[in-house]
């Protein structure tokens, strides 16, 4: 008797491509701690705020606008966007650049509550799915001298950070205080919300 094999074939949906819309080595390396493969797009996006914009409306849109430029190109791959603006009196501090906007942003700073509003979003074309949180931290600045800020600035040279402000670094001991709820915030990359969208749009983490 002749036995008779079935050929079942298994069929498994390949993961969809998860894609970091970010210049920023912060977030990269934040993105890291997840251990899930991603690939880094520098999405282009004019980061100029709009007339009368808050500095968390200014956060909100542009992650999602850098999540959506990215997207447009690789529609099948899920996509993350991230924005950070430094909050101070409700007026929007970015990027320095340079060495004397960065002094500049110190000084205002210093001795004040700034609120540093970090946004993330999440996009993937194909299944129309596109969410977004925000993860504000109040940071309490010390009543900083002018050589401190200058020791500080030529220690980290932090021209590429919201406010200036690189907490992971020598920032830390500008602070006074950091009151938030998603510890990864701060750096540039709120972990605890991003896991929560990546799940929402299907990726598997654990």
């Amino acid at each position: 008797m002749q036995a008779v094999y079935e050929n079942h074939t298994m069929t498994h949906t390949p993961p969809r491509q998860l894609i970091l819309a970010s210049t920023s080595v912060y977030r990269r390396q934040l993105l890291e701690r997840l251990r899930i493969p991603f690939t880094v797009i520098s999405p282009e996006v004019d980061e100029s705020a709009l007339a009368g914009e808050l500095p968390e409306q200014l956060a909100r849109r542009l992650a999602l606008a850098k999540a959506q430029a990215v997207a447009a190109l690789h529609p099948e791959a899920v996509v993350i966007g991230s924005d950070q603006v430094a909050d101070l009196a409700v007026e929007a501090l970015g990027k320095p650049h340079t060495h004397a906007r960065a002094v500049a942003q110190l000084q205002r700073m210093r001795g004040h509550t700034v609120v540093f509003q970090t946004a993330i979003a999440v996009v993937c074309q194909a299944t129309g799915f596109a969410q977004g949180d925000l993860a504000p931290v109040r940071v309490q600045f010390k009543s900083l001298t002018d050589a401190q800020i200058e020791h500080y600035l030529h220690a980290e040279q932090p021209y590429d950070c919201a406010g200036s402000a690189k907490s992971e670094g020598l920032g830390i001991a500008l602070l006074e205080r950091i009151d938030n709820d998603d510890p990864t915030a701060l750096v540039g990359l709120p972990l605890i919300r991003t896991c929560r969208l990546l799940e929402a749009a299907g990726l598997v983490l654990l």
